[in-house]
């Protein structure tokens, strides 16, 4: 996504971070603020009246909050549970983003102009012409890759350095001892093989089989858990949208006018649509360069000699993001890649293949699959796509008028015929399934506006319109049942159901209990397994890391790796199932194998180490700031904006 075809795969972690900062805040919501420009802005001065957070002087506003949540959730869909987990993280993380900078300020640690610009060298080569600063491109090349201002940017790349600094700071000391790494390599390759018996209730809910009086004397007893809630059914009238769309034409002086106030989206830049095949250099020798090379010159002489493009790309292209697709890398304007790769790109003709083309990458094979030189797309081109556009325009306005003027007809009177209010303004009519609370209404779907409406009005009243995916609805109560303790013969079938998981899950355990008790006693453990209908299984050998099947993680059996062979376990359970195991071996590590797997082990360690070391840093400098009275939060404001949002 940056400037040249390649740096998709040299820098893919930090432009996914810029480019992909709203996808990934609910994966990664420690780095959400770093990632939103401006989102650090504040308040300066003395507590604002409406600060959910002041840090040092600092106040994070609702109305900062709430601005800056909706730019962060603007192009995504966040489920409603999720949300107010969301804003709390976000908030968090807001606030520990301005007790970092007043730490830094504390200590003196700041990010210097010459960091800055080398780190921008760095991640945006394109913008530098040997040591001369290419402005121009700078900004081209910041806006069209990250959707920001240069300001934005460079706010954005300050703070992410900024917390560099202080993660280098806390972590740098934090080192792994060789009894660590002994101790980590043993616990990841040690291993056990076990004989098991897995008891499944569900296996055993369909051979249980009450009588009406086991199960009238088990509902008797469990009857509160059947309650049976509110239920309600409603007559609407539908604004329909395919039929409004059906009914409204576009003219040809509408889609002429559409055309000519839009020219500019259909003007086109000189392109190529083109293939590529990739053998990169990055970091290796002259000696190995030279190598590559004569792969390289090989591949071309079989592409210039009819070889099929696409799967000498799928064979030998290094270039990730492209070489399951055969090489292709679609359409690229001029500006958008390195300048050896645009000149050999846009010097050939269609269907050419280039020869060698070297960048700061690696050695590329180029093939010209089309090519379009800069124009305006006529009318005719395009009159379909506007026809859409422009009759999805009128047909929206349209609706939206209607349905205005359906909701002040409502307001006029919330009491009126909906049969009067549906011939006035053409709109269908219908009826809606009885439904709960949490059940969609059909056949209008389950939007939560249609259940607020519709549990919250009464018997002949009229709701205001609301819109749905087919169009805008008016809804009034048809049928109300009300809340009610369930009977046995309205809850039959769930009553049931619950019985049999019930009975099934105490025969499951009896059976393990049974398994294990006579099995510890010496009675053979294959054979009893079989003699309770259960079929015994043997695991591969398998580490704590690894999985067994129908018992799942291997941290199930953890106790196995303390047992001596031939010991049977207590009955354990794993996802509702019970199961049953005998020690069958225990392997110790091969030592032979530290050697090779120590690196990789301390790595791993230190990572987590100065992860848990930052985690304790943020955590102390919130719990000092709180102390000294330098950090104060209003409770009641947090609460109000993580739970509305």
């Amino acid at each position: 996504m940056l400037k040249s075809i390649q740096q998709r795969d040299l820098d893919r972690n930090r432009w996914i971070k810029i480019t992909m900062a709203v996808i990934l805040g609910l994966i990664c919501i420690s780095m959400v603020v770093t990632l939103i420009p401006g989102l650090m802005s504040g308040t300066t001065g003395a507590s604002s009246p409406d600060a959910v957070a002041t840090v040092a002087g600092q106040s994070i506003t609702v109305a900062d909050f709430q601005q800056q949540f909706a730019q962060l959730t603007r192009n995504q869909q966040i489920p409603p549970m999720m949300r107010g987990a969301f804003a709390k993280q976000l908030l968090d993380q807001l606030i520990f983003q301005h007790a970092l900078e007043y730490e830094a300020s504390r200590l003196g640690i700041r990010v210097t102009p010459e960091e800055e610009t080398q780190r921008i060298k760095e991640i945006l080569p394109a913008a530098w012409s040997g040591d001369n600063w290419l402005k121009d491109r700078y900004e081209a090349e910041v806006e069209r890759n990250t959707g920001m201002s240069v300001s934005e940017f460079e706010i954005y790349l300050q703070n992410e350095m900024l917390l560099e600094k202080f993660r280098q700071l806390i972590t740098d000391g934090i080192t792994v001892s060789p009894q660590e790494i002994a101790r980590e390599f043993r616990w990841r390759n040690e291993k056990v093989k076990i004989d098991y018996a897995v008891i499944k209730p569900s296996d055993l809910a369909s051979s249980i089989h009450p009588s009406d009086e086991e199960l009238s004397a088990w509902f008797q007893k469990n009857s509160s858990h059947y309650q049976i809630p509110e239920r309600r059914s409603a007559r609407y009238a539908l604004l329909d949208l395919g039929k409004l769309r059906t009914n409204t034409s576009v003219s040809e002086d509408e889609l002429r006018r559409y055309y000519n106030s839009h020219i500019d989206e259909y003007k086109v830049e000189n392109r190529v649509n083109v293939d590529h095949i990739l053998f990169k250099t990055v970091g290796k020798t002259d000696a190995e360069v030279a190598e590559i090379r004569k792969t390289a010159e090989g591949v071309l002489t079989q592409a210039k000699h009819g070889a099929n493009f696409e799967d000498l790309a799928k064979k030998y292209s290094e270039d990730d993001g492209t070489k399951e697709k055969g090489g292709a890398l679609g359409w690229i304007v001029e500006g958008q890649t390195v300048p050896e790769f645009q000149q050999a790109a846009f010097s050939l003709p269609k269907g050419a293949i280039s020869d060698l083309v070297k960048t700061q990458y690696g050695f590329h094979i180029i093939k010209v699959l089309d090519r379009e030189t800069a124009h305006t797309k006529s009318f005719e081109e395009v009159r379909d796509s506007i026809r859409q556009q422009v009759l999805d325009q009128k047909v929206a306005a349209e609706a939206s008028d209607i349905s205005s003027q359906m909701a002040g007809a409502v307001r006029q009177s919330d009491r009126q015929s909906l049969d009067d209010l549906a011939k006035k303004f053409s709109l269908g009519l219908g009826v809606t399934a009885p439904a709960g609370v949490s059940e969609a209404l059909l056949p209008l779907g389950d939007a939560p506006e249609l259940h607020s409406a519709l549990f919250s009005l009464r018997p002949g009243e009229l709701g205001q319109p609301i819109e749905i995916n087919s169009g805008y609805v008016i809804l009034t109560p048809k049928d109300i049942q009300p809340a009610h303790q369930g009977t046995l013969a309205e809850v039959h079938d769930k009553a049931l159901a619950d019985y049999q998981k019930e009975k099934s899950t105490d025969l499951a355990r009896s059976r393990a209990e049974e398994l294990s008790k006579r099995s510890q006693a010496g009675e053979d453990f294959d054979k009893l397994a079989k003699s309770l209908d259960l079929a015994p299984k043997t695991s591969d050998s398998v580490a704590r890391a690894g999985s067994i099947p129908d018992i799942g993680s291997a941290k199930e059996i953890s106790a196995a790796f303390a047992m001596k062979v031939g010991q049977v376990s207590s009955p354990e359970q794993s996802g509702g199932d019970w199961f049953v195991y005998r020690l069958v071996s225990h392997d110790e590590p091969n030592p032979v194998d530290l050697p090779t797997q120590s690196k990789d082990i301390e790595q791993q360690l230190l990572q987590s180490k100065q992860s848990a070391a930052f985690e304790a840093f943020r955590d102390a400098l919130i719990d000092r700031l709180k102390k000294e009275g330098k950090l104060t939060i209003n409770a009641e404001a947090a609460n109000r904006i993580t739970s509305s949002s």
